[in-house]
């Protein structure tokens, strides 16, 4: 066993206790799968994640597990190891450009001066889906009125699918039926994203809801992967334009109010980012 630093964060929060919390063994050497894995499922936050010397042409790597898998991505674990990164002095501490190595690719991060988080997604793309894809979809949404963009299954490493609610009453009010949406997402996705135009009047545009029971997360608190993805649909269908933006709002339903900023780039690519706050930091023996 070895002592190893450690942090856990929120990332999407404007304060502490706001946003998805984040578990982050800087000093990772020496892990193998299993111990990081096992570890992860010890913590049993949605993301924990592990920083290791990076290949080359990126300034750190980054593994991302679930209580129950490794993801290639995931956009809070992503947002959060550029912070912490930077926290621990991994990276140059004014740096305002990195490139993350993960099992997803070199992904690039901007860095704002007020240490705001930006990263870009992997390209998102739509999947085949199963043949009883409508019929398990309805089961999982019964009797819930749906928005105009067509529901369907898209990945940006997990998969995710991606339904629009008619508004937001729709999205805050959804009683989940957990075991209907297991059954939707068991077999080629990690979860269901439920998202809305917001209403007039508040200082977001999109209002999201996403859960992951067949991983063991019953609703996640702010997804920054079910965030590319629905950038990247709306993207498609023309409702964010090129170089458009727009903040969405995640977790309230859970007591995790977070905010997401995603932005589409001239060239197509969904960025995600938001604020990252520290709430424990340490040691940890693994």
């Amino acid at each position: 066993m070895t002592q190893r630093r450690f942090l856990q964060l929120d990332v999407f929060a404007d304060r502490p206790g706001a946003g998805n919390p984040l578990a982050v063994v800087i000093d990772a050497e020496g892990l193998d799968t299993a111990a990081m894995q096992a570890f992860a499922n010890w913590t049993n936050l949605s993301e924990t994640i592990f920083l290791l010397p990076p290949g080359e042409g990126a300034d750190y790597r980054v593994r991302i597990f679930t209580p129950r898998q490794e993801l290639p991505f995931a956009g809070h674990p992503s947002v959060g190891a550029a912070w912490a990164a930077i926290e621990s002095g991994l990276v140059p501490i004014h740096a305002t450009s990195l490139v993350q190595d993960c099992a997803a690719g070199r992904l690039p991060v901007d860095v704002t001066t007020e240490r705001a988080i930006r990263v870009r997604a992997p390209r998102a793309r739509r999947v085949v889906s199963p043949a009883d894809a409508p019929a398990r979809l309805a089961a999982a949404l019964p009797d819930v009125a749906r928005g105009a963009l067509p529901a369907a299954l898209w990945t940006n490493g997990p998969g995710w699918w991606v339904v629009e609610l008619a508004d937001e009453p729709a999205v805050r009010g959804l009683a989940p039926d957990l075991a209907a949406i297991t059954a939707l997402t068991a077999d080629a996705a990690v979860g269901l994203a439920v998202f809305a135009k917001a209403d007039a009047g508040g200082d977001y545009d999109v209002v999201v809801r996403a859960f992951c029971p067949a991983d063991g997360i019953p609703e996640d608190p702010v997804t920054g992967s079910a965030n590319a993805a629905i950038g990247a649909a709306l993207a498609e269908a023309g409702r964010v334009a090129h170089g458009g933006r727009y903040v969405a709002s995640q977790g309230r339903e859970v007591g995790r109010d977070g905010c997401v900023e995603v932005q589409v780039d001239t060239d197509g690519e969904v960025w995600i980012g938001g604020r990252v706050q520290a709430v424990v930091r340490g040691t940890v023996t693994w």
